[in-house]
């Protein structure tokens, strides 16, 4: 009754008084409500933010790194000396140097060599070819006699290489390495096998 006195005193109707009661008990509720939004809405930028840490990291393993391998086939060069030269030109695709690659060479008559014995045949030749920058190319030249080069176009033998480019980065070694074939019609070696470390 005095609240009823108070709100007449000020001009106000009960009825009045309630619908402003109301108003102010939607108010509270959709105030609550927009909380809750506000903090889903903060839950999913941190989830967000989680995710793009995630990118980043992969970006940084796999794109910021040297990438090397090779921009061309194993091509005929010429012969010299009484042999057959070829050469394969390899290139940095990353966008980091690498300090250090590593050519390794093998060649087998009538026996497909494997990728493990480019690592354990005492055969196997290996040349440092030196540092890389970012889209630097350099060449790796193979000699073979010219001998054997002439029996394999008779179809006396068959002519198989394998080569294998090894670098490092951040202390783990990469590598690209590839088993190929001498093609006695195009004079050319056609890969069998490509892999990458």
């Amino acid at each position: 009754m005095v609240a009823d006195l108070h709100a007449e005193s000020y001009g106000i109707s009960i009825l009045e008084m309630n619908v402003v009661e109301i108003l102010q008990q939607y108010v509270g509720i959709f105030s609550g409500i927009a909380q809750i939004a506000i903090v889903f809405l903060l839950w999913r930028t941190v989830k967000d933010f989680e995710e793009t840490g995630k990118v980043s990291k992969i970006q940084v393993e796999h794109r910021f790194r040297p990438w090397v391998g090779p921009s061309s086939g194993v091509e005929y060069v010429g012969t010299v000396n009484g042999q057959h030269q070829y050469a394969i030109t390899l290139k940095n695709y990353g966008e980091v140097p690498t300090t250090k690659v590593t050519a390794s060479f093998t060649m087998k008559q009538d026996i497909i060599p494997t990728r493990e014995i480019l690592f354990s045949d005492p055969a196997t030749h290996q040349f440092n070819l030196g540092p890389l920058l970012p889209s630097m190319e350099k060449r790796y030249w193979i000699f073979i006699d010219s001998d054997l080069i002439d029996k394999s176009r008779d179809g006396k033998l068959k002519i198989y290489i394998a080569l294998y480019f090894s670098y490092e980065f951040s202390k783990e070694k990469s590598g690209y390495g590839m088993i190929s074939t001498f093609d006695s019609k195009t004079n050319l070696f056609i890969h069998q096998d490509m892999w990458i470390n």
